[in-house]
């Protein structure tokens, strides 16, 4: 009994406290305003599905943008390295070359020093050779012709066999010289000469007219000196094709 006239005594005072309307007021006066709630309990965010919101970009502020960096000074004119001096010599003048290279320069790269030959070699070279007959064997020749450009059997009816071989004349006053070897000693016994330019009216006015004439193939006649070891291979039109040392 007395339990419950204590637990209605106690209900009945809370209800008094709740029902009393200057007491709400006074509690809800005195609370902080930043102790308050800004939104309700029961509101809240939802995110719809959709493409992401690209970020607004941000101007920065107008002093900044109107502002720009002042130009670098200038460096000082001593700072600066000067350019090389030039040198007021005159280039040395390329000498003039013959014609014959500036006309083949990819055939002669560069011409070796001219050799030196004996005098009478360099005056002649035929009639030199011809003095070398019955002296000279194949292997003398190599120091004033080098190598043979060819070679070709000679003999006949009238003669013994032999060895001809044939070289670029190395002074240059004939096209090509040809030295006929004997055989059986191995000798020097003739020299044929081809010459640039030549014609049979020149023959005549340096040797003379005693000559024997022979009719040669190819309408070519074969002259040869009564009173000297030479003999002239003379073509139709009149030119000289070979001469003969004997």
């Amino acid at each position: 009994m007395w339990t419950r006239i204590v637990f209605s005594t106690v209900f009945f005072a809370i209800a008094s406290l709740a029902a009393d309307p200057a007491e709400v007021t006074r509690t809800v006066v005195s609370m902080a305003p930043v102790l308050r709630e800004s939104r309700n309990g029961d509101s809240g965010v939802v995110l719809l599905p959709g493409p992401p919101v690209p970020p607004i970009p941000v101007k920065p502020p107008r002093e900044l943008r109107d502002f720009t960096l002042p130009p670098p000074p200038p460096l000082p004119e001593t700072a600066l390295p000067g350019p090389a001096p030039i040198a007021l010599t005159r280039a040395p003048i390329a000498p003039k070359l013959p014609t014959s290279v500036v006309e083949e320069p990819r055939s002669i790269a560069r011409r070796a020093p001219k050799p030196v030959f004996p005098p009478d070699f360099d005056r002649d070279s035929a009639i030199y050779c011809q003095k070398r007959i019955g002296e000279w064997s194949e292997p003398d020749v190599y120091n004033l012709f080098g190598r043979a450009l060819r070679h070709r059997p000679s003999g006949g009816e009238d003669q013994e066999s032999g060895l001809i071989y044939a070289f670029s004349d190395p002074t240059g006053r004939y096209r090509e010289i040809e030295l006929d070897f004997a055989a059986s000693t191995g000798l020097l016994r003739s020299v044929f000469v081809y010459p640039w330019k030549m014609t049979w009216q020149e023959c005549r006015r340096l040797w003379g007219t005693n000559v024997t004439s022979t009719p040669a193939n190819k309408g070519r006649t074969f002259y040869s000196f009564v009173n000297m070891n030479l003999d002239v291979l003379v073509g139709p039109d009149g030119k000289v094709v070979s001469l003969g040392l004997y």
